[in-house]
């Protein structure tokens, strides 16, 4: 019997990557309001081209993105648009719909909750008070708690000990089967893939996979 659920939480519980597309967008206006003379959408590829390189959490993503175009950073421009981005940013983090309603449901099953993610400490934290879901959770394993990324063992082994469960225990749900579902199946947790949160991904090699949230409800009985 399952007796707890560990969430990866960017494009599982929160879409992520549409918060991201959204803030972006809003950036790239604002610095171009602000004197940046480029093509939207050239800025809009350059952009995230940058993100591929230094990873999505990448705190001087525009200083990189300014000294890429122009050869220098002009301070008007980047301020105007990092305040752009968290504008967008911090309007944004809502979760997915039902996510609220499945995790109380787990917790009145008896259900240990629990977050395994890659983003930093305090971003983790901020998005899932912003969310209003914190409360829920029993325990939240960020990067700062091992310095590796999934699919290392290391962030699982933390979430086990801190639950004081064994992995057959657990069931894992993420959206990056290359992380989530790879690094958790190998030290025999149950797997599902959040197919809603990364529908262009193939065999995801999960025991279950889920076109919405709710599903998970069916699974953990």
């Amino acid at each position: 019997m399952l007796k707890a659920v560990i969430f990866d939480l960017d494009n599982t519980l929160i879409d992520f990557m549409r918060m991201k597309k959204l803030s972006c967008d809003a950036a790239i206006t604002a610095m171009m309001d602000a004197g940046l003379d480029v093509e939207k959408e050239k800025a809009i590829k350059s952009l995230f081209e940058l993100y591929d390189q230094y990873g999505l959490e990448e705190k001087q993503i525009f200083q990189h993105f300014l000294k890429k175009l122009t050869g220098e950073i002009n301070y008007e421009v980047l301020a105007s648009g990092i305040v752009a981005y968290r504008r967008v940013r911090a309007g944004f983090l809502e979760p997915y719909p039902y996510v609220g309603k499945v995790l109380f449901e787990l917790k009145k099953r008896g259900i240990k909750l629990a977050i395994v993610s890659d983003a930093p400490r305090l971003k983790a934290w901020i998005r899932l008070v912003s969310m209003k879901i914190n409360h829920l959770f029993d325990i939240v394993v960020t990067f700062e708690d091992t310095n590796e990324f999934k699919p290392s063992n290391k962030p699982f082994m933390i979430a086990f000990e801190k639950l004081n469960l064994k992995p057959g225990d657990c069931l894992m749900v993420g959206d990056r089967p290359e992380r989530d579902i790879e690094g958790s199946k190998k030290l025999g947790m149950v797997t599902c893939f959040a197919k809603y949160g990364n529908p262009k991904a193939d065999a995801s090699g999960a025991d279950y996979e889920i076109n919405n949230i709710k599903e998970l409800l069916e699974i953990v009985e």
